[in-house]
């Protein structure tokens, strides 16, 4: 039994590692859709608690959700397979342009079928916060909790801090309501804090290991947060130019999978085959270690209603950071009538015709933004 189940999480994420293009928030729609609503292997609550639980750790949510989603279909080999069949498409084909642009100088012309998948992820992130929400809110507190949550994010507020104080919030209200006895926090600090700062090697693989490790255990946030990070890591200290940085992140984007396999086409540049290989274990390492030591808990959490309270308003918060994300998507990515067409398309589809996969709202948005860059 535990061998079929792992052969469906292997084709899964390994089907998601290959289409699953416009970042975490979209990443998280299509796995929503494909284990909850398709699937049904867990219900909207606790895959809802899993994204909660998740943007309270660093490393890339989206890949960490794949790994929360194996160990509770497989256990430890499901974390792991589930894990490493997501990452994996995108650092093949991350390694395929590094491998190009060190050769060429430049990326392939891709940006006709970037503008069409961009406005479509759109409408594939609305299809999965509808039900999200509708989860989340389960009370007048928490509709508020989201709306603070949703201007805060808009103004530009860490969104870190954000999911943190709404949680911590909704527990003075739940202590007076005698809701719960345990009011520990402890299993939410997070241990990448504890890192000490990157050693400064003479090898430089081992090096790269380090400093991506660092970058893993620490790491909050979005591909322009991980911009921040390396620009201050590689850029300052002259391991690489700022043109590269900016190419490796554009590599990141313009694949499917986590944006943090841009660092395999750092680790490329830098050492070739063998710095792209331990950048990529380096950046991703932590999060199988941390997902590792929450998963068992997030149960527990949901049990205890101190916790669970916690837990709620972390949720709200989330589903309200990803609308704001989705918000500023719209405004980066709608700029003509060609991409706004394309959105209101892939709107109508993902809520006229419920049925239809969002791999084929992805596709149909890549193949008619190529084909309306001709007219």
């Amino acid at each position: 039994m535990r061998k079929k189940e792992l052969k469906e999480l292997a084709l899964l994420f390994t089907k998601l590692g290959f289409i699953a293009f416009g970042g975490p928030a979209a990443h998280i729609a299509m796995m929503r859709e494909e284990v909850v609503r398709r699937r049904k292997w867990m219900s909207e609550q606790h895959f809802l608690d899993l994204i909660g639980a998740t943007n309270l750790i660093p490393g890339p949510n989206s890949t960490e959700m794949a790994m929360h989603i194996g160990r509770g279909r497989a256990g430890w080999k499901g974390l792991v397979l589930a894990g490493l069949c997501f990452i994996l498409p995108a650092v093949f084909l991350t390694l395929l342009l590094a491998g190009l642009y060190k050769s060429y100088g430049q990326l392939p012309q891709v940006q006709p079928f970037l503008t069409g998948i961009k406005p479509a992820i759109i409408a594939v992130v609305l299809a999965a916060v509808f039900p999200l929400a509708k989860t989340a809110l389960k009370n007048t507190w928490l509709l508020l909790t989201g709306i603070a949550v949703l201007i805060l994010s808009l103004a530009g507020i860490n969104e870190v801090l954000l999911l943190f104080s709404a949680g911590l919030l909704a527990l003075g209200p739940a202590y007076i309501r005698g809701r719960g006895k345990d009011s520990s926090l402890n299993s939410f600090a997070p241990a990448g804090l504890l890192l000490a700062p990157t050693p400064l090697l003479a090898l430089s693989n081992a090096k790269l290991f380090f400093i991506f490790l660092k970058t893993g255990a620490l790491l909050y946030g979005s591909g322009y947060v991980l911009f921040a990070f390396l620009d201050a890591e590689l850029v300052s200290t002259g391991l690489i130019s700022r043109q590269q940085l900016t190419d490796a992140i554009a590599a990141g984007q313009c694949t499917p999978g986590p944006v943090f396999s841009a660092v395999t086409f750092i680790g490329y540049q830098v050492n070739g085959w063998s710095g792209a290989a331990v950048s990529t274990i380096g950046i991703f390492l932590p999060s199988f270690a941390f997902v590792a030591l929450l998963n068992p808990l997030v149960e527990k959490m949901r049990n205890s209603l101190l916790f669970s309270a916690f837990l709620d308003a972390v949720n709200v918060a989330s589903v309200a950071v990803i609308v704001a994300v989705c918000y500023q998507m719209g405004k980066e990515s709608i700029a003509d009538w060609r991409t706004a067409l394309i959105a209101i398309t892939g709107i109508v589809f993902v809520f006229v015709f419920k049925k239809v996969n969002s791999v084929f709202i992805v596709a149909g948005g890549a193949l008619l933004g190529y084909v309306l860059s001709l007219i």
